[in-house]
Order: structure tokens, then sequence, then C-alpha cells
């Protein structure tokens, strides 16, 4: 597989197209499930990215609405060849969160907002391995270590020299406070986050306790954007048993405005660099 194949992004643009087709037939998914003895919700995982899609199914939904030029049916037949491909992350065997890593992969940009904990991609290894063991308890000690090395391997698009991802992160005060492992693994992961914000690429911000009710309390999210226009913005929202991916427009520009007053509530990137500086003061003297 060419290096610049992400099946989990080929598997959505994909996705996206078959739709188009089922559209423009005037068909609904119910409709195409019926002519193809297959479930509803079947044709609704092709159509959203979240099922891997075979050429078989390529072809048989091409059949359904009557495609008639080859080469757009040859096109699909390969983007779905390359969307069974896999990614760097599968040699880490069954991650739970695959989908969205393969998302991350390919974007140009993510917005965060986490009012509980630093976010992944700013994590240091220390702070990632007390994290991961203590919100997963029965998690095996080396599965803890294949999340690690997995979060550690995502870092690699902040520390790329071409086309680095572009993160833009606010943080809830409680993020700062709150000691995973111990207060040194804080102070290290606090000097390692205000390290990372003077990267170009990179702007941390905090909401201070004294703001008051804002509004990000209602959790952690996530705002993916592409380099491909033909991406739409995606935003991720992680669960316990299960993760929720919103691609509507309309519920992206909701998330999207949400994020604005988020950033715009926060301390400037010069307060909050500041703030965490001497939060991590803190830790260090305890």
């Amino acid at each position: 597989m060419a290096s610049n194949v992400n099946p989990t992004v080929r598997r959505r643009r994909l996705g996206q197209e078959l739709r188009r087709l089922r559209e423009l037939k005037g068909m609904t998914a119910e409709e195409v499930a019926e002519r193809l003895l297959v479930s509803q919700s079947k044709i609704s995982r092709l159509e959203n990215g979240r099922r891997s899609i075979s050429q078989r199914d390529v072809r048989d939904l091409c059949g359904v609405y009557e495609v008639e030029d080859h080469r757009i049916v040859d096109s699909l037949m390969q983007m779905a060849k390359d969307s069974r491909q896999q990614g760097w992350w599968h040699s880490f065997g069954d991650i739970p969160y695959s989908v969205y890593i393969g998302l991350e992969t390919d974007a140009a940009s993510l917005r965060v907002y986490d009012p509980q904990v630093v976010p992944g991609l700013l994590q240091t290894r220390q702070y990632a391995e007390a994290l991961i063991a203590g919100a997963l308890p029965e998690t095996a000690p080396a599965d803890v270590d294949k999340r690690v090395q997995v979060r550690l391997r995502r870092q690699e698009r902040i520390s790329a020299a071409e086309n680095p991802l572009r993160l833009w992160t606010v943080l809830d005060e409680a993020a700062l406070h709150r000691i995973v492992g111990n207060s040194d693994v804080m102070r290290d992961q606090l000097e390692h986050l205000v390290e990372q914000s003077r990267l170009p690429h990179v702007t941390v911000q905090v909401i201070p306790f004294d703001m008051g009710a804002h509004p990000g309390l209602n959790g952690q999210y996530a705002i993916l954007e592409f380099p491909d226009a033909a991406d739409s913005s995606v935003v991720y929202i992680e669960g316990v048993t299960s993760d929720l991916y919103l691609e509507k427009a309309n519920d992206v520009q909701k998330y999207s405005v949400m994020y604005e007053h988020l950033r715009a509530q926060a301390l400037n990137v010069e307060q909050s660099r500041q703030f965490i500086a001497d939060i991590a003061k803190k830790h260090a003297g305890r």
C-alpha cells in the first residue's frame, strides 16, 4: 500500500460517493437494502465509513444505482481495495478508537476541548501510563503499554517536519490540578505542555475556574478538519463503550461556534502559558 493511502479516509470518501449515487437515484437506504437483501444498518454503515466495504459491495451497489460509466465503477472498486488495507495502527492489534486514529492521521487541523485531562497528543509517557492505568483499572499492563505506544506514535503528527498537525487545545483548569501519577509526573507534564505550546502550530489556552459556567461544561470533544475539501469536518466525542462521530454540517457548525466561545472565554496564549507554569511550580513544591 502506498504510504499516502489512509484506509479510514478512503473508506469515508467511498461511503460519501456511494451515498451521492443513491441520492441521485432517488432511493432510500431502506429501498437499497431491500433490493440487495441486506440490513438497512449495513447500507448506513457503508455510507458513513464505519464498516469495511468490499469490491463486491461496490459492484452490487453500482448495479442497483445503474452506474454505466466503467471509469466510475473502476475508480470506486479501487477505493474499496485501498480502504481494506491496514493503517500503521493495526500493527498494534485491536485498538478501540482505530477509526478516530485513522481520521486524526489524515487531518490537517484539530481543535480539542478537554475539561479533565491533558489531551493525548500533548501527554508525556509517564502521564499517559498513569492516566490509562487509572482510567482502565482492569486493563493488563501489556495492554496499557500498547495504548501508550499508540499514543506516542500519534504524537509524531505534532513533531513532523513537513505538514505537522495544526493543534488548538482549550483546557479547563481542573486538568492542570488533577494529579495523575504523582506531583513529579504532573510537574513534568505541565512543563512539557508549556514547551509544546511554543511550537508555531500548537496553541494552548486555559479556562480558569473563576470564569464560571462556560459552553464546555457538557464534556470533551474534538473537531477534525481535512486538507481535501471533499472530506467534511468531523466532531468526535469519546465514549466509554462506543464513540460518536458527527458529520452533518449543522452539527459541526454548532460545535465550531461553541469552540469559538471557549476560545474567547479562555486566557490568551501568553496568559495561559504563565498560568500553566505557575501550577507546575506548585506541583514541584509538594
